[in-house]
């Protein structure tokens, strides 16, 4: 089993006002989510609005960041896309810059059949020696990975976990009890974290781990140490700021948040836009109510 941790934080892609890539917001973000309960980041994912990285800028990123928190957390690259032959060339290319791992998300938009899944996904993993983790997110791809297809995949040596966002516990119990041992699932929504634990799942690849990732990682601990009381009370605590954090796309309230905070994060990339002032007052108010704003 592959020695991720269960809190892996969505890592946001700092820019610069001017709307640069700002390599050193990123390692100074870096640095501080590995200081403040990140077990590892995921690097150009959906949150590190990915669409709108270049291939060169998210060579850089994957660079800097892995620079940055050295041996101390692991760097899953984000390198998955809806070209098959793109996805596996960003994929080798961050295997040279030193990455831990990779997260290949479903092809969005050209909408694949379980099989074209199946057979992209299975050509990347042969193209890398990387570990793999898998990522359904039906809302934002327009297709559902179907539990026989993460399954299927699961035989392939370096796919070893998939971050579900389908929303489906029925479908992720499907997973885990059909599953290789040692093949992880891992949520891909924060306030699901704890429901999808209670059915075996592993840990959150999380967006609100940027402000709260060490109560995340003391209600992780909780439920794992069997004292599941004060894991829901502490889910509870935070289910405003999990809600909050998609009042909007993401990443615009987690980067309102950072901003906030006087954490690197600057704007968003066009076609996103910043959060609107009725958006932000709610981002306080539940950053306030975590103790995080006085």
């Amino acid at each position: 089993m592959v020695k991720w941790g269960r809190i892996l934080t969505a890592m946001v892609t700092p820019f610069k006002q001017t709307g640069e890539l700002d390599l050193e917001g990123a390692r100074k973000l870096a640095s501080h989510l590995v200081e403040h309960g990140s077990d590892g980041l995921v690097v150009a994912g959906t949150t590190g609005e990915s669409p709108t990285l270049t291939h060169e800028e998210k060579i850089a990123l994957f660079a800097a960041v892995k620079e940055a928190v050295g041996d101390r957390a692991v760097v899953i690259a984000g390198t998955g896309g809806n070209s098959t032959s793109a996805s596996i060339e960003l994929s080798r290319e961050a295997e040279k810059v030193g990455v831990d791992g990779l997260m290949l998300v479903v092809p969005y938009y050209n909408r694949p059949s379980q099989e074209g899944l199946y057979r992209h996904f299975k050509a990347v993993a042969e193209a890398t020696s990387l570990p793999i983790i898998l990522y359904n997110i039906p809302s934002r791809t327009g297709r559902n990975m179907e539990a026989d297809t993460t399954l299927k995949l699961a035989a392939i040596d370096n796919v070893v976990a998939v971050k579900e966002s389908s929303g489906d516990l029925d479908q992720v119990t499907t997973i885990l009890r059909n599953a290789p041992e040692g093949f992880l699932v891992y949520s891909g929504d924060d306030s699901l974290t704890l429901p999808l634990m209670s059915v075996g799942g592993y840990g959150i690849v999380s967006v609100a781990a940027h402000v709260v990732g060490e109560r995340m990682q003391a209600m992780v601990r909780a439920y794992v140490q069997g004292n599941t009381a004060e894991a829901a009370a502490i889910h509870q605590e935070l289910f405003p700021v999990f809600k909050a954090l998609f009042v909007t796309t993401n990443p615009v309230p987690v980067k309102a948040a950072l901003n906030m905070l006087g954490l690197p994060a600057g704007p968003v990339r066009l076609p996103l836009v910043e959060a609107t002032a009725a958006e932000k007052e709610k981002i306080t108010q539940a950053l306030r109510s975590a103790g995080l704003l006085s």
